[in-house]
């Protein structure tokens, strides 16, 4: 009896400071589910997520395959990889799969011969192509072909490189009925990764409607939406229930456009009564959808806050979403739905990107503008990413727009191997075009920094909403954050100085020359210390957090009154004094090592949180207090820990307070008002006044 095919397969993930990804191996454990119900005993397969255990296995017990996903952050480590595996056993045969893979054929010729060792390219969906190739070798084993036939037959869904040096092509595949595939859940080829580092993830649909240039599932081959069964989505969330560890908070949600298929409300619904269950999820990370706003405001509602509302706008500007093909998305609606939105109790999201074609400085502005206007609650920019596999990526297409693009280290992606080899992830970033150039790129980068930082979370709400009432455009109060206008605090201006440093310092011409750099184990320790290769905007928000929050609070209230100017009678300083104090208290310290016990006490003559929350329109003056009410602004004990839990995830230090702001919802960071004993002694007394006085009426 032949031995079964031995098969390893990874989507893997760097550690080397902490868990750079942290989703379940789905994906490759779609591929292992699939293969094991049409081989059986045939094959024998491994899947592995993190680097030093796949490296150990290959040298010490190599397989017969290795499969692994290439993504644009695990890419240098699968060639390398790879390349190990080829030293030790040169005929074993090498596959990856996934989506950081070129569109148009010259350029995918020029990567297989870039990257030689690689036998197969699965391009698209992977199972198919996968299983075709077990079943290619399966068959060579029966009739003892030589290996050479595997590389001059084509394969279905598969690229390989013939042994003429040419490249066999065969269409992409997709399955129809998603079902065929068995749960990897179900049947327990995923169960080691409740681990408690990682994060189950669940898929229950493929495809996009859409045709963004700029993103790898724009193809036309993945336009068509395929669903898993509703039975089958309700077994894996009960199972994943049972199994999650309890230090695990988040789940991963990989469908493209959440919320927007009819049946996502119900999905909600059995996500909702997971948590209800297991107490899991309390995180959510997904995308949701670009259009069918209000079934997904419906969706996002029944998870009660463990998901956020994203709204994927990239560009206001008619003309640059027409050169990015997303015309059939309605930016209009998102803004008409903003009000409704509020009326939710959601808070949304907002992505733009900054240097797709067409763009300039004006109408990248004018975008942020009109997304300040619409009252949007967090407004994230991201530098546009030149992906293999988009059709942005194609070089017709970037001379087309005059792209120019430097790369630069994706923060935490990098590993020494036992070798010693330092492997560096990188990604290519567009730094200017025939429509924006370089300073302007630069410029914009530090607006967003403003934005970030001063639009973020509830911190600020009572200032934006107060501006916003006496007619002022808040966007005038991130732009002259931006330009350090009305003589800023020293500690702002070097944190703004920091920021320009390194946006300007992070990029290189290549990745060779990144990797070439970091060999040297000076320059690498740079990385591991997080001086150097780190994400530059939640490191410089953490910066903030920790040690210039009062700072910054200050100089938005001074850049404020000078907005608010022309308004400052008597009644507006009166009224602004208590919305910049109640500002200033729950800006107060969050992230300091002493922020149980430095809280403030101050004093208010209106209700803020009131009148914050107040959906129509009353008057400032109506929110005024009987007598003035003292507030002590507190971080309570359930803040403190869930913070202190993601600090010990990823570290008390500056690069793991940044990793950790990404997982932390941002109205945990800030204090809350507590009335004072005394004023709620009185307030009680009262009330017993007036129902005694009620009482005696009768």
């Amino acid at each position: 009896m032949k031995k079964p095919i031995r098969v390893f397969l990874g989507d893997l993930t760097y550690d080397t400071i902490t868990v750079s990804t942290e989703s379940f191996p789905l994906n490759v454990g779609y591929i292992a589910s699939y293969c094991l119900s049409k081989f059986g005993s045939d094959v024998d397969i491994t899947i592995f997520k993190y680097i030093d255990k796949l490296e150990k296995a290959i040298r010490e017990n190599p397989p017969d395959i290795l499969g692994l996903s290439n993504y644009v952050w695990n890419h240098r480590i699968g060639y390398e990889l790879f390349k190990i595996l080829h030293e030790v056993r040169p005929n074993a045969i090498k596959i990856w799969g996934g989506p950081n893979f070129p569109l148009d054929i010259p350029s995918q010729e020029k990567f297989m011969k870039k990257y030689e060792v690689v036998d197969v390219y699965v391009h698209g969906e992977g199972e198919i192509g996968f299983a075709s190739i077990i079943e290619h070798i399966l068959k060579m084993n029966e009739s003892d072909e030589d290996t050479c036939s595997f590389y001059n037959t084509p394969i279905p869904g598969c690229i390989t490189r013939a042994s003429n040096e040419k490249i066999n092509y065969t269409p992409e595949l997709r399955l129809k009925k998603l079902d065929d595939i068995p749960s990897p859940y179900l049947i327990g080829v995923l169960d080691p990764f409740f681990d408690g580092k990682l994060s189950p993830t669940i898929q229950t649909n493929r495809g996009c409607p859409f045709r963004c240039t700029f993103c790898t599932d724009g193809r036309d081959s993945v336009s068509k939406v395929n669903q898993f069964s509703m039975e089958r989505v309700k077994e894996e969330l009960d199972y994943i229930g049972k199994h999650v560890p309890k230090e695990t908070k988040s789940m991963f949600l990989t469908d493209l456009n959440f919320g927007m298929m009819p049946r996502d409300l119900e999905i909600s619904d059995v996500i909702a009564k997971s948590k209800e269950q297991y107490g899991f999820p309390e995180q959510i990370q997904a995308t949701t959808g670009k259009n069918s706003k209000m079934r997904i405001i419906n969706a996002v509602k029944n998870l009660s806050g463990s998901l956020r509302l994203y709204m994927s706008v990239q560009s206001m500007d008619k003309q640059v979403l027409s050169n990015i093909k997303r015309e059939n998305i309605s930016t209009d609606e998102l803004i008409q739905l903003a009000p409704v939105i509020k009326q939710s109790n959601l808070r949304t999201t907002s992505e733009v990107i900054l240097g797709l074609p067409g763009e300039s400085k004006q109408s990248h502005i004018e975008s942020l503008r009109k997304l300040a206007k619409a009252n949007m609650d967090d407004i994230q920019v991201y530098t546009c990413m030149m992906l293999n596999g988009s059709e942005l990526n194609i070089p017709t297409e970037r001379e087309k727009w005059g792209l120019k693009t430097k790369y630069r280290i994706l923060s935490r992606d990098f590993v020494k191997l036992s070798n010693n080899k330092n492997i560096i992830e990188t990604e290519e970033v567009v730094i200017s075009s025939n429509t924006l150039d370089f300073d302007e790129y630069i410029d914009l980068r530090l607006l967003a920094f403003a934005i970030w930082v001063t639009n973020k979370g509830i911190v600020y709400d009572p200032i934006l909403k107060f501006l916003r009432q006496n007619q002022i455009d808040v966007f005038e109060l991130f732009t002259n954050i931006a330009e350090l206008k009305y003589n800023p605090p020293e500690s702002i201006k070097e944190i703004f100085a920091s920021f320009r440093k390194f946006t300007v310092d992070e990029l290189w011409d290549s990745p060779e020359e990144i990797e070439d750099n970091y060999q040297r184990d000076s320059e690498y320790q740079k990385l591991v210390d997080g001086e150097e290769g780190i994400n530059i905007m939640y490191h410089h928000h953490a910066l903030v957090l920790s040690n210039v929050m009062d700072d910054w609070t200050e100089y938005v209230i001074r850049i404020s009154e000078n907005l608010l100017e022309s308004k400052l009678d008597g009644n507006t300083i009166e009224y602004f004094k208590d919305v910049s104090t109640y500002c200033k208290g729950l800006s107060h310290n969050p992230l300091g090592p002493d922020r149980l016990e430095t809280n403030p006490l101050l004093s208010f003559n209106y209700d803020i949180q009131k009148w914050v929350d107040d959906q129509f329109g009353k008057t400032f003056d109506s929110f005024r207090l009987n007598q003035p009410n003292k507030f002590s602004f507190e971080l309570s004990n359930e803040q403190y820990n869930f913070v202190q839990d993601k600090l010990n995830i990823y570290g008390d230090t500056p690069v793991g307070r940044s990793q950790a702001l990404k997982r932390i919802p941002i109205q945990k960071l800030w204090r809350r008002p507590i009335k004072s004993k005394k004023d709620l002694k009185e307030e009680k007394d009262e009330r017993l006044f007036v129902l005694n006085d009620i009482t005696n009426e009768y």
